[in-house]
């Protein structure tokens, strides 16, 4: 994989878990210049840069990804110009709740379709997110699950509503990428992967109620506020023209869902009509800890929920008798996307790897899709 204007740049794929492969960028030969070639005459004073590098590159870092246009990320699809991806959300429990059990059958189906990358919906770390970059849960609920070979692949992250009861900014870090080469998280960006366009979103900023009646949660807002500013900024810049033959759209919040959350206002008001001007194919999010397809019935947009990486909510359901819902399962599960210039394959699967629900589109030359 390949990226310009970030951290990731010319990182190679990596066939194990936290080798150190590829290219880096100017804040990673920032971090080796102050760690590894200055010289120190002493412990002390070599402890006391690691404790001003640890402070200051996530924070120079978190800055450049405030404002201008958002970082965008090669993807090279297959030789056969196909291309096929898992998706999975709200995961992780350090393994319980069946995460572990779940991650097993990701690792059997990424084989079985030869996946190009992973991505997480969001809620990456419970309860409430990472403490640091050193905190060990990023090692014992990501590094230490998902162990498959065919999961070594690039793993494209955004934040959800638990992440940002921790120390937020911690997930964003390149500091990251030295534990595990796999891990790419940013609030919003965008990967090309030739054949589809994948716009991730950060959604979180836009429910008020997280600011308005936090309760006794605390979230780290650091790069956000003014939020009304972030808003507009992001709405600007996150979708554009684009010539990709399928347009897809991934954010924590649903926009329509039967699940406990159902759906978000915010997000329905202010991106929604953005999707539906922009001819966006299908909109994936987690935060409901369910599988969902839901149909929009006044435009093409197919809404995917993939929420239920480890603790699902049994009989946690609402309006089943909703027009245009396809598919509704409270159980563990994931899903799987497989693109051609003509057909996309959306496929949903419990955490005995069994298929639960499939769906197909079909696409003619300039045409958007159809069922």
């Amino acid at each position: 994989m390949e990226a310009r204007g970030s951290f990731a740049a010319n990182r190679q794929k990596s066939k194990s878990v936290g080798k150190n492969v590829g290219g880096r960028t100017p804040l990673l030969h920032l971090y080796i210049y102050f760690t590894h070639k200055l010289p120190y005459t002493n412990t002390k004073a070599k402890m006391g840069c690691d404790r001003w590098v640890m402070l200051v590159i996530p924070i120079i870092y978190a800055l450049s990804n405030v404002s201008g246009e958002l970082k965008r990320f090669e993807q090279p699809s297959k030789g056969d110009g196909s291309l096929s991806f898992l998706v999975i959300g709200d995961w992780g429990r350090r393994g319980a709740f069946n995460q572990s059990q779940v991650a097993s059958q990701m690792g059997k189906m990424g084989e079985k379709l030869d996946i190009d990358f992973v991505v997480s919906t969001g809620d990456n770390f419970y309860d409430n997110g990472l403490r640091s970059v050193h905190d060990l849960a990023f090692e014992e609920s990501f590094t230490n699950i998902y162990t498959a070979n065919s999961l070594q692949k690039q793993w494209y992250s955004v934040l959800g509503n638990h992440d940002y009861r921790g120390d937020a900014e911690a997930q964003l870090s390149p500091l990251l990428t030295k534990i595990d080469t796999r891990w790419l998280c940013l609030r919003s960006f965008i990967v090309n992967a030739e054949l589809a366009e994948i716009i991730f979103v950060d959604t979180t900023p836009f429910v008020k109620s997280y600011f308005q009646d936090p309760e006794d949660h605390i979230y780290d807002w650091r790069g956000i506020n003014p939020r009304k500013h972030y808003i507009a900024n992001l709405l600007k810049c996150a979708l554009r023209e684009s010539n990709a033959k399928w347009k897809i759209v991934v954010g924590h919040h649903a926009i329509k869902s039967v699940g406990h959350h159902g759906d978000t206002r915010e997000l329905a008001t202010h991106l929604l009509p953005i999707l539906k001007a922009n001819n966006v194919d299908f909109y994936m999010n987690g935060h409901d800890h369910c599988l969902e397809h839901i149909s929009d019935t006044e435009s093409p947009i197919q809404f995917l929920t993939s929420g239920a990486g480890s603790k699902a909510w049994r009989g946690d359901v609402k309006q089943l008798n909703r027009e245009g819902l396809k598919f509704f399962y409270d159980g563990q599960g994931f899903m799987s996307v497989q693109l051609t210039q003509s057909n996309a394959e959306i496929a949903f699967y419990d955490v005995d790897g069994k298929i639960l629900h499939r769906w197909n589109a079909f696409k003619q030359f300039g045409d958007h899709s159809s069922i």
